[in-house]
């Protein structure tokens, strides 16, 4: 990944990250957070993991990241979008898709 590409992966991340690092920790350890997504092998599902990783990224400095953290923000930004362009109607609060998007660092009630 070029220095460009580096540049708009933060900027992405940042934009639909919205959770803070705190906010996220106690999301995680729900019920709900562990309901959703699918098993990683070992009993954690990959959305979870990933909200973990989301953690540790957002507790470093920009000039920390790592070219591994930098891949890790790419696919977070990625699920993110895909998963917003498959909203479903209703009320979305008590929802497999909203907690999916939660353990990936999104909530959609912020969203402006």
């Amino acid at each position: 990944m070029d220095e460009e590409q580096m540049k708009q992966v933060y900027t992405d991340f940042k934009q639909n990250v919205n959770m803070s690092p705190s906010e996220l920790e106690l999301w995680l350890d729900t019920k709900e957070s562990k309901s959703v997504g699918w098993d990683s092998g070992d009993g954690e599902s990959i959305g979870h993991k990933s909200g973990k990783k989301i953690i540790e990224i957002k507790h470093k400095k920009k000039e920390q990241l790592s070219p591994g953290d930098y891949k890790h923000m790419q696919k977070v930004v990625g699920y993110i979008k895909r998963h917003l362009a498959q909203r479903p109607d209703g009320n979305l609060n008590e929802t497999d898709w909203n907690y999916s998007l939660k353990n990936w660092g999104h909530d959609f009630k912020k969203e402006k």
